[in-house]
């Protein structure tokens, strides 16, 4: 008798501390954060949780590689932070312009294109991750960049000061 209501007292301490691990580890962010630039008019969008995490596992899973906390390790001199987006020809600091750049992607000044060195959809056949993103997806992904400043603020982007 005893050992029947130890199992069932497991099952019910496991259920209880499951349930309590599951909301305590969810990150609600507000409409406020999750509020970023849509375009180069300054119109903004409200990127929705799905969204939110999406872009995150997207970018971990294709860009995350080189752009550990927002830095490029290819080029450290150019990051994923809000300045080094901003000061980047055509600007890269709207969820617009950094869809296109991950459909073409060119230099830091604009000048050539570097598709055949960064991830893109214009090089999905260099690299097969990228064969079945789609524009969501790029939202997504785009979404997280623009984020990141807002929720680990200078840490995004920072280099090796923080990693």
């Amino acid at each position: 008798m005893l050992k029947k209501y130890s199992q069932f007292f497991s099952i019910l301490f496991f259920s209880i501390f499951s349930m309590s691990v599951m909301t305590a580890s969810a990150i609600d962010l507000d409409e406020a954060t999750r509020t970023v630039v849509k375009d180069a008019s300054g119109k903004t969008i409200v990127l929705t949780p799905e969204q939110v995490k999406r872009g995150k596992r997207l970018f971990n899973a294709t860009c995350g590689a080189c752009h550990v906390g927002g830095i490029s390790k290819t080029n450290p001199n150019v990051g994923l932070d809000p300045e080094a987006l901003s000061l980047a020809t055509p600007r890269r600091d709207n969820i617009d312009s950094l869809v296109d750049y991950l459909k073409n992607p060119t230099s830091y000044d604009g000048l050539e294109s570097i598709a055949e060195v960064h991830p893109s959809i214009a090089s999905a056949d260099i690299y097969p991750r990228m064969r079945s993103v789609t524009d969501e997806d790029l939202t997504a992904m785009a979404g997280h960049i623009l984020l990141q400043p807002k929720i680990i603020t200078e840490k995004w982007g920072g280099g090796k000061t923080y990693y």
